[in-house]
């Protein structure tokens, strides 16, 4: 099964225009694995989901660079085969689990009170959707437990030149020396979200106690906007969740590189 995402211009920047019509197309990969940290019946287990979309093959060099990335940022492996990253990330995922997590279930069996500290799951899901002009934007929501309090989720986006498959950054978007002008910007727009008039009201909220904030390149180029998505311990305490900011291309116009 085949999503294809067909867009009006192709990019001559990241936030320019062009005139000739740009195509990526992706297709479902997934693999799943489930191993029990002991033989035992009813012992605890690792499971790991992972479904992604990867850039069709077909589409050659530019697939290939799409791919690459993808494997890298998400799964932590070189490769320019997602559904060979996939299988090797849940294998290797599950057997590091056994190996590294199994001894200590051996201590701690005797307890039931301790038997969910060794239910540990893994999911990353990846979407690709159609951005601005010329751009995909790739969204993978991952989610893990691996014992302890509370699990983890995070929303990862990478953007990529429908021409190249090159994944775009901050610096393919904003003029040098858009740092501070931007931090500003996105302070102004967590001031506004957060309903607090200053940096003393923010913190209060659990905003910025331990860190200034900063342009993240957690960012999705959309068709009208930029939203910038900063995952928890960013800017904020795990209670806050994830904190989604998002400037209009209008706001930031002077800031952004110019099509040449």
């Amino acid at each position: 099964m085949k999503w294809i995402i067909i867009l009006a211009a192709a990019v001559m920047t990241a936030c320019g225009s062009g005139s000739d019509s740009a195509t990526l197309e992706f297709q479902a990969v997934s693999a799943d694995r489930t191993v029990s940290i002991a033989s035992e019946e009813g012992a605890p287990t690792c499971s790991v989901n992972v479904k992604l979309e990867a850039a069709a093959e077909s589409q050659g060099q530019r697939a290939a660079a799409v791919n690459e990335t993808l494997a890298r940022e998400l799964l932590d492996l070189e490769t320019t085969n997602l559904k060979t990253a996939a299988d090797s990330f849940a294998r290797a995922y599950t057997e590091s689990y056994r190996q590294n997590i199994g001894p200590l279930y051996r201590d701690d069996r005797g307890d039931p009170a301790k038997r969910q500290w060794y239910e540990y799951r893994y999911s990353a899901e990846g979407k690709a959707d159609e951005g601005r002009s010329g751009v995909t934007v790739y969204t993978a929501n991952v989610s893990y437990y691996e014992g302890g309090a509370h699990g983890v989720s995070q929303r990862l986006l990478l953007n990529f030149d429908n021409k190249t498959g090159r994944r775009l950054t901050l610096a393919d978007v904003f003029a040098p020396g858009y740092e501070r002008q931007l931090s500003s910007m996105l302070t102004e727009r967590l001031m506004a979200q957060a309903g607090a008039d200053d940096m003393e009201g923010l913190r209060a909220k659990g905003f910025l106690q331990q860190t200034e904030m900063f342009a993240t390149e957690n960012f999705a180029l959309g068709k009208d906007a930029i939203t910038f998505v900063y995952n928890a311990y960013e800017i904020a305490p795990y209670e806050n969740g994830i904190t989604e900011l998002t400037i209009d291309y209008g706001d930031c116009k002077e800031i952004l590189q110019k099509a040449d």
